[in-house]
């Protein structure tokens, strides 16, 4: 594994960063007042719109898709440091670039298992960022870290799918150009096999019996930026059989391709969100004095960024291993560090955030520093994409299988 950046990486690592400086942190109080103005909160800001703009114009654009002919066509290791750049502003960086979850991942199932006219009606304009989508799998009834307990049913009806089932904290939801759901629920759910029991199918947000119905908040936040984490309630939600997924019962294997990079991109960003919680505790730690000195004179303060230094180059070189790993022996290949990322990289930025909350005292926990809400999507990742506890079963069973 060559830790030295390849030219392609280093020319659009040197783009980004300048595009983060000149546009994206500028933007960030633009993008605040702009939000308070508008008349509906999920509504998008128009310098969102204007950095896509920009960020299409530079080339910047669909990075994460390693399809060359939908994306940028880059490698899991060359993706890394990018995405890791756009955690630093989390709110803005991804979507100006196209490379905002929940799209991405369902950008990857369209390009990976859709029909041909699935990819001309819904991926096209995702990928030209013309519309947004959200993916509906968890649901409030069941543990939904365990994907076969679904209990949405989706039910053959001569040419039609037929929906009916609850969902809840279906990111990006909220967002009125949220034109499509990808659905996972059982098309045969007394099947023997219990992972071939779920189906996926796309589901427009107008088909007649889809109900968004409230906004689920995050500790408090509604992630306006993220278009929210909605309830939505499909009540015999009748779509044609063209919009199926692949094949039926193939849903927990599509699941499981979508997650692998999802899990992944998640933790690069969270890296980039661990750096600028470093550089906002330094800057805080030298202007800052308590007790006659600046609090970077305090040993206390001192221990905290020294540690948060040495955890982030820790969780950022298995990371990197991983997305290596993942390009030259397969997602599945990569299956233990996959998960090790998944477990290591939210507890140890969630650790870095606090220290650096503390760091700010009662400004930490205010809107005039982007901590809470960094710390609040941190804290969250401990369970989106499957919760720690899941991880770790999982992991633990691999190692203990080599010794029975």
């Amino acid at each position: 594994m060559d830790f030295a950046f390849d030219a392609r990486t280093q020319e659009l690592r040197d783009k980004l960063l300048a595009f983060m400086d000149a546009y994206v942190y500028p933007a960030e109080a633009v993008a605040a007042e702009q939000r308070a103005a508008l008349d509906s909160p999920w509504d998008t800001p128009a310098v969102v719109e204007e950095l896509k703009a920009e960020a299409r114009r530079q080339g910047l654009w669909n990075l994460f898709l390693p399809d060359a002919e939908h994306g940028a066509g880059l490698t899991n290791l060359q993706y890394a440091p990018l995405a890791e750049i756009t955690g630093r502003s989390p709110q803005l960086a991804p979507t100006a670039l196209n490379c905002a979850a929940p799209d991405t991942g369902n950008m990857e199932v369209l390009a990976q298992f859709g029909t041909e006219a699935q990819q001309k009606q819904w991926l096209e304009p995702l990928l030209a960022g013309e519309i947004r989508s959200a993916f509906a799998m968890t649901e409030p009834e069941v543990a939904s870290s365990d994907a076969t307990n679904i209990t949405t049913h989706i039910e053959r009806d001569g040419d039609d799918y037929v929906i009916t089932g609850r969902k809840f904290y279906i990111s990006g939801a909220m967002n009125p150009n949220c034109k499509v759901f990808i659905v996972m629920g059982k098309t045969d759910p007394d099947g023997p096999d219990i992972r071939r029991q779920q189906s996926m199918v796309l589901v427009p947000r107008d088909t007649p019996g889809v109900e968004v119905r409230r906004a689920m908040q995050v500790y408090g936040f509604e992630d306006h930026w993220h278009g929210g984490h909605a309830e939505v309630v499909f009540d015999h939600a009748r779509v044609p059989a063209s919009n199926l997924i692949g094949e039926e019962g193939g849903g927990f294997g599509i699941a499981q391709a979508r997650l692998g990079p999802g899990r992944i991109h998640h933790c690069m960003r969270l890296i980039g969100m661990a750096e600028r919680a470093i550089e906002l505790m330094c800057r805080r730690a030298v202007a800052r004095t308590a007790f006659g000195k600046p609090l970077a004179q305090q040993g206390v303060v001192q221990e905290w960024i020294a540690d948060a230094r040495v955890a982030v180059e820790q969780v950022r070189l298995l990371v990197l291993k991983t997305a290596w790993l993942m390009d030259t022996v397969g997602n599945r290949g990569a299956h233990t560090e996959i998960q090790s990322i998944k477990i290591a990289t939210p507890r140890t930025v969630v650790d870095i955030i606090d220290k650096a909350v503390q760091l700010h005292g009662a400004g930490g926990v205010s809107q005039d520093y982007p901590l809470a809400e960094l710390w609040a999507g941190a804290r969250t990742l401990r369970l989106a994409d499957g919760p720690d506890e899941v991880h770790q079963r999982s992991l633990a069973r691999r190692e203990l299988k080599r010794y029975l």
